[in-house]
């Protein structure tokens, strides 16, 4: 079984839309009992808030659901737990190597890498607003991401 962890600043826009895109997509691929998929923050900012009201209305624009989704935060132990750990900005990846201590496993890696584009952030739509950008960015990475995981 291979575990991915979507990780965001607040855990509460992007990395809950990558969570559940990704096990849509995988469900769809007849690969979900394949996965162990999650999101968390590096900040305690939103700990325990559901996931931001536009984010739920884009990802249910698409037929998905993300009832019961609460934020949280990474811990150190999350990296020993999952496989793969996917920060959708800079920002997120360094709060990561922070909280992880460094990434001796190579297991972090940047959303928008996976759709080549190398070194791109996820568009953050709690400061743009524009949940679309977000939503198009999260299905390019998590389809990328997929390519890889299903080889």
């Amino acid at each position: 079984m291979t575990k991915i962890l979507f990780v965001c600043h607040g855990n509460i826009c992007r990395s809950p839309m990558a969570e559940f895109v990704m096990k849509k997509l995988v469900a769809e691929a007849g690969r979900g009992d394949d996965f162990y998929i999650e999101s968390a923050a590096v900040s305690a900012e939103e700990l325990g808030n559901p996931v931001y009201p536009p984010a739920r209305r884009k990802l249910a624009e698409h037929g998905i659901s993300c009832s019961g989704k609460t934020a949280r935060q990474i811990r150190r132990a999350d990296y020993d737990g999952f496989d793969i750990i996917v920060g959708m900005d800079g920002s997120n990846m360094r709060g990561m190597r922070r909280i992880f201590g460094g990434d001796p496993d190579g297991k972090l890696h940047l959303m928008l890498d996976f759709a080549g584009r190398s070194g791109c952030d996820v568009a953050d739509p709690w400061y743009t607003g524009d949940f679309e950008a977000t939503w198009r960015d999260v299905l390019d990475g998590c389809r990328g991401l997929l390519g890889r995981c299903c080889k």
